[in-house]
Order: structure tokens, then C-alpha cells, then sequence
């Protein structure tokens, strides 16, 4: 009877021991899982918060000014619908973003103290007036003999599709001479080598023609700030592989 009970005993103590070993197996699955849960909600929490951070830095704000002067406008980038600068009315007509005018002038001033007389031939255009210059460029290769497949080809090569021109931004201006006073060769020469340090790039340089998607143009000069334009006329780059870096 004693051995009966001494059975009895030894096996309730073992029924409990595997109850408590299956109750503590089941907190530490629970404990396991909870942590799991919490680990794969942070990572989803940073990956949003990365994402986030990435578009806020690449998002184009018309407000921003340092974005205006940077924007980039080629044949993939398109200006914004909301863009539309306050102009300033220059003395011939031609017209350009206020913000840029002082420093154009004092650029103006300065090469006239030094007997180079420039003239702004191109400033802001308007959507029709890209479109006129574009229509104009195709006719007069018509009329050197392309067919009108070929002289809208090599149109596209010199002059902008309308949403695509920098001079719709106001920022952009074709730099020619006054040739009752200067030849083009002068303020060329003399705006390649001092243009950036009124806030104005060549645009279009000689050696990056496949990058910019346009030929050579010695007159187009486009502000992009003092600081910047330092920094691009240093480093030999255009505009495409300076905001690229």
C-alpha cells in the first residue's frame, strides 16, 4: 500500500515538473515572438523613413530659390507647370528673371570698363516663342536642301523643344556683341573666362556636347549663383554631371 502510494506521489511530482517545463517553453515562444514582431515593425518603420528622406531630397520646390538656380531643363527634364519667374524688362526688349539682373548688369558694367561691349540677344522666351525659334531653325535648314525629316534632327541639335528650353526658365541668356564696338570673338573669349564669377556658366561647353545633348554654344550662359558657378567653372563640369555628383 505504501508502495502504491510512494507511485502515486512520484508521478504527480513528475506531471508537474512537465507541466511547468511546457508552461515555460510556451513563454519563451511568446517571448520570441513578440520580439520578432517588434524587430520587423523598426525595420519597416526606418525603410519608410528612408524613403521619405530620399524623395524630400530630390523633390524640385518652386519656393526654394538655391533649387531655381540649380533646376535642370534638357531634353528629359521638363520645366514645371508652376514655374513662371517675375521678369525684369531689359533696356533692348529682351526680358530675364529679376533675381538674376543685378548681377547681370554688373557683369555688363564690368566689360564695358574694359572696352568689350556685349548685348543680351535672347532672354526669356515664352512657349510660343520657343516653339517660333524651333519652327524658324527647321525652315532655315529646309531651305539650305535637308529634307524635313533631317532638318528636324539637326533643328532638335541647336534649339530646345517647347517645355525643354532654359531660356522659359528666365535664368538662361545668349551673350553677343555689339558689332558697332566689339566682335563676338572678344565677349566670347572674355565671358569663358570671367562669366562665373558673376554667377553664369557656359552651358553648353565644346567637350561635353554628348552629355548636354547640344552643340557648342559660346554665347549661352546660364546663372546658377556665385557659389555655384565657382565650384562648376573649377571643376570643369556641366551642368548635368555637377548636379549628378
Amino acid at each position: 500500500m505504501t508502495a502504491a502510494k510512494d507511485r502515486v506521489k512520484i508521478m504527480h511530482r513528475a506531471r508537474k515538473k512537465k507541466n511547468r517545463i511546457s508552461f515555460i517553453y510556451f513563454l519563451a515562444l511568446v517571448f520570441f515572438a513578440a520580439a520578432e514582431i517588434i524587430i520587423i515593425r523598426n525595420y519597416l518603420d526606418n525603410s519608410h523613413e528612408s524613403i521619405v528622406a530620399d524623395n524630400t531630397v530630390t523633390e524640385y520646390k518652386i519656393s526654394d530659390a538655391e533649387n531655381d538656380f540649380l533646376i535642370l531643363v534638357n531634353a528629359d527634364n521638363s520645366i514645371p507647370e508652376n514655374y513662371e519667374p517675375e521678369l525684369t524688362e531689359l533696356s533692348n526688349g529682351q526680358s530675364v528673371d529679376s533675381r538674376i539682373y543685378p548681377d547681370l548688369q554688373e557683369m555688363f558694367d564690368d566689360m564695358r570698363e574694359q572696352g568689350i561691349y556685349p548685348v543680351v540677344g535672347e532672354g526669356y522666351r515664352t512657349a510660343e516663342a520657343q516653339q517660333k525659334a524651333m519652327d524658324d531653325k527647321i525652315e532655315a535648314f529646309m531651305n539650305d536642301g535637308y529634307s524635313e525629316k533631317r532638318a528636324k534632327k539637326a533643328a532638335a541639335e541647336q534649339v530646345a523643344a517647347v517645355g525643354t528650353s532654359e531660356h522659359q526658365l528666365g535664368l538662361a541668356v545668349d551673350i553677343n556683341a555689339d558689332k558697332t564696338k566689339s566682335d563676338n570673338e572678344e565677349v566670347y573669349n572674355w565671358l569663358a573666362e570671367n562669366a562665373y564669377k558673376y554667377g553664369f556658366i557656359l552651358r553648353y561647353p565644346k567637350d561635353k556636347v554628348k552629355i548636354t545633348g547640344f552643340d557648342y554654344e559660346p554665347w549661352h550662359y546660364r546663372y546658377v549663383g556665385k557659389e555655384n558657378a565657382e565650384k562648376i567653372y573649377s571643376s570643369g563640369l556641366c551642368l548635368e554631371e555637377y548636379l549628378e555628383k
